[in-house]
């Protein structure tokens, strides 16, 4: 449950507009935002096309998995470097992979000749370039940021992410139904002018810290596990989303289920944000004061009730309403634990801990579509999708018991 990628929880003073007047953050902010537009367009082309040379559920689930296996490889090595080396250049050469990985599907797209393999290998160069991005980005902001004024600018950074994750699929569907090559092009140059403004970037540059063993590798690891409810939220996230992530399906149900096309796909992409940056409007307003903890376990059951409805659906709008339900679930889920996450963080560690967090943001995301295709591929996609809301609303009970310091968290500040 993932809807919100940055370690700050989202709240958003009208006076924080003002903070894009500052040029490090202004750069910061367009960059990410395009280089998570770029990624967003593509989703709804990778698993069309997948589901178009395959016609296997399986598959669809594999390009999570594909993407997974590197990043889970070299997480704890990204996050060592986010810690040791230039931020920004290690955000600005994964952008320009990603840039030139989705060019060679556009040219192999409109060529005719592209296979399924390749679309699984670039998946991986994604996977690859997205293990070293995530944690140094994560980390860049606070340089980026006024100093004093991190939150604020960590809100505004936020919901540009979410336009961008609520944009890109419908703008995905829109292009790949124009032209199958569309939307890998769109992100090539989309990527490319990322990483542009990330170069431009200019902030004060953090000394390395001291000399580390390879011990330091694991120093992120090593933070969450001595924190229980660190622990305990982060692994709810990952279970949780392991057992329901029925998005990795959604290909099957525009198709075959709702008998849509890829217009419908692009709009129940982009639903899970439309939810989530309402709820984000909603919790700046109205933030949760009192029992933190205990609201996060009810929208997790609340996030596996919205899934069995979506599974069961045979209506494209109920679908959407579904889904956006579990983008508003997800996003008071990930308030709490960021929020948990940054108060306990020195900057020294930022990077390792990003990662940590990334790997497991990455294995509830792409290994849950993994267990997605293969449960579908066994089941079915209907009962797939309904047993994952069930198997996550199992978890958030089970996680009340094992975690008890968690459910009584009670303020975030």
């Amino acid at each position: 449950m993932n809807a919100i990628p940055l370690d700050q929880a989202s709240t958003l003073p009208a006076s924080s507009v003002a903070l894009l007047r500052h040029p490090p953050l202004l750069l910061y902010i367009a960059s990410r935002t395009l280089s998570e537009f770029s990624y967003q367009v593509t989703t709804v082309a990778v698993g069309w096309q997948i589901y178009a040379l395959t016609g296997s559920a399986f598959y669809l689930g594999l390009a999570g998995l594909v993407q997974f296996i590197p990043s889970a490889l070299l997480v704890f090595v990204a996050g060592h470097a986010a810690d040791r080396y230039d931020r920004r250049r290690i955000v600005q050469l994964c952008e320009l992979t990603q840039g030139l990985a989705a060019f060679y599907l556009a040219m192999r797209l409109f060529m005719g000749t592209l296979t399924a393999p390749e679309i699984f290998a670039v998946l991986a160069v994604f996977g690859l370039a997205g293990a070293f991005e995530s944690p140094a980005s994560s980390a860049l902001l606070p340089a980026a940021a006024p100093e004093g004024m991190l939150q604020r600018a960590t809100a505004l950074a936020t919901g540009a992410w979410q336009v961008a994750t609520i944009g890109g699929p419908a703008v995905g569907g829109l292009a790949y139904a124009l032209s199958p090559s569309a939307p890998f092009a769109l992100m090539a140059v989309l990527s490319l002018i990322a990483c542009g403004l990330s170069g431009l970037i200019r902030v004060e540059r953090v000394a390395p810290s001291e000399h580390e063993s390879v011990d330091g590798l694991f120093a992120g690891l090593h933070f969450v596990r001595s924190n229980p409810a660190i622990l305990g939220t982060i692994s709810l996230d990952l279970f949780a989303v392991l057992l329901g992530g029925a998005t990795a399906l959604l290909p099957i149900y525009a198709k075959d289920i709702l008998q849509a096309g890829p217009w419908a796909l692009g709009v129940m992409r982009a639903a899970p944000a439309v939810g989530a940056l309402c709820m984000t409007a909603i919790i700046a307003r109205h933030p949760i004061a009192r029992r933190a903890g205990l609201r996060m376990f009810q929208a997790v059951i609340a996030f596996g009730l919205a899934t069995i409805v979506f599974a069961l659906s045979q209506n494209i709008w109920l679908s959407v309403i579904a889904l956006a339900a579990m983008g508003a679930a997800d996003t008071i889920s990930v308030v709490v634990r960021v929020a948990l996450v940054q108060l306990a963080t020195p900057d020294t560690m930022r990077g390792r801990v990003g990662a940590v967090n990334f790997l497991f943001i990455n294995a509830s995301n792409q290994l849950g579509e993994f267990e997605s295709g293969m449960a579908a591929a066994l089941l079915g996609a209907t009962p797939a999708a309904a047993l994952g809301g069930l198997g996550t609303i199992a978890i958030a009970l089970l996680w009340m018991k094992l975690f008890p310091v968690l459910r009584e968290v009670d303020q975030l500040e």
